[in-house]
């Protein structure tokens, strides 16, 4: 039985992968999955050996506190390695992949890297890098396919696999039957918070957000709000920042686990970190306010080493400000409410509205997890020594 290592260290990264897992189960049943993922990648079929939340963490000062459960479980990801599996799909989540893409190219397995890492933005040397260990790249936006150029490494646009996982979604899930199905009904607007998918994400968004969340209240009463949960973030943590936020007891907050699409459609503006959830939120059609605090000085890092006008991909999508930023200093509650509230209803929010539709015609029109199956499969052709060939 042919094996396929798959590594996805976060949410976003997870539901790409899974996607390409039950694409290429339907063509190709007797491939055996392995690896590092989460619940929707263990739901498609993937053997899970370190499961995503252990190694949940983000941002270069923040990583620290987690090396030891970080250590452990690249020891167990690259045992597996060392039984050599027919090929290694890496998806995203650079620091902890290229290492790995280190590891299986000296063993000779060839690997597939699908969603590039963003080396467009910032540490452009990794580009090297990863043409010296990687045998294709699967790229999910038009514009990266140059970013590899004269390297000698293959690199396909696939398209972004964003819209494949919310079309079926979208058809027949407009925000009435969204907020119906989470309990929301009624008039009163909604604000979605998005805190993200990493501990340290959510240890310094959601206080920021919930310090929103009373200043909104103060402005507007009848705001409610609720609160979108990754597969990765365990509910006690949510419940925890609440408590310690004291918000007003007439302020109605909600708390969704693995609901997230929903929570964003229903919404009438959602509030988020900066990521791929931004990608999503344009697909929902949703407005939004991105806003973010990080470890000192892990921004101070970020600001001397990125190399794009801004955070939010759909900014740099369009090449414009489509979604208000508020990072670090300039992520005070008072003005994100503001935003948020001008978003609610008015010429601001029909024009953000046309914005995003504007971004989501240039993602694509879907196809991303069967073109690259197609890449997978041709990747484990083996030439054999009589000149046939056998996956």
């Amino acid at each position: 039985m042919s094996k396929v290592f798959v590594s996805a260290g976060d949410a976003s990264g997870e539901q790409h992968a899974a996607a390409l897992v039950e694409t290429l189960r339907r063509r190709r049943p007797e491939l055996h999955f392995i690896g590092l993922g989460g619940p929707e990648m263990e739901k498609a079929g993937v053997e899970i050996v370190v499961h995503q939340h252990e190694i949940a963490v983000g941002g270069l000062v923040e990583v620290l506190g987690d090396v030891g459960r970080i250590v452990s479980a690249w020891r167990r990801l690259r045992k597996i390695l060392k039984a050599r599996p027919d090929l290694v799909v890496l998806v995203d989540a650079p620091d902890f992949n290229i290492p790995l893409a280190r590891t299986a190219s000296k063993a000779g397995i060839p690997v597939l890297y699908y969603v590039s890492p963003q080396v467009w933005a910032w540490r452009t040397g990794r580009i090297q890098k990863i043409a010296r260990r990687v045998d294709h790249m699967a790229v999910i936006f038009p514009f990266e396919v140059e970013v590899y150029s004269g390297t000698g490494l293959p690199v396909t646009f696939v398209g972004h696999p964003v819209v494949d996982r919310l079309r079926p979604f979208l058809e027949g899930r407009d925000a009435e039957s969204c907020r119906s199905a989470l309990g929301l009904e009624g008039e009163a607007p909604c604000v979605a918070l998005l805190p993200g998918s990493r501990r340290n994400e959510v240890r310094d968004t959601l206080p920021l957000q919930l310090d929103v969340v009373k200043a909104v209240h103060a402005r507007d009463p009848r705001v409610r709000f609720a609160i979108g949960v990754a597969p990765s973030i365990p509910r006690e943590t949510i419940d925890d920042r609440v408590r310690e936020a004291a918000l007003p007891s007439l302020i109605d907050l909600r708390v969704f686990e693995g609901r997230t699409r929903e929570v964003i459609r229903a919404a009438d503006v959602a509030l988020s970190k900066p990521g791929t959830v931004t990608v999503e939120i344009a697909v929902l059609g949703t407005p939004a306010v991105v806003a973010a605090r990080a470890h000192p000085l892990t921004a101070f890092l970020m600001r001397r080493l990125v190399k794009v006008p801004s955070f939010t991909m759909p900014n740099l999508i369009a090449g414009e400000t489509v979604i208000p930023e508020f990072l670090q200093e300039e992520a005070q509650p008072g003005p994100i409410a503001e935003a948020l509230l001008a978003r609610i209803a008015g010429p601001e929010r029909d024009a953000q509205k046309r914005a995003l539709a504007g971004v989501c015609e240039r993602l694509g029109r879907g196809g991303a997890a069967e073109r690259t199956a197609d890449l997978v499969e041709e990747m484990m052709v083996v030439e054999t020594t009589d000149g046939a060939a056998k996956a």
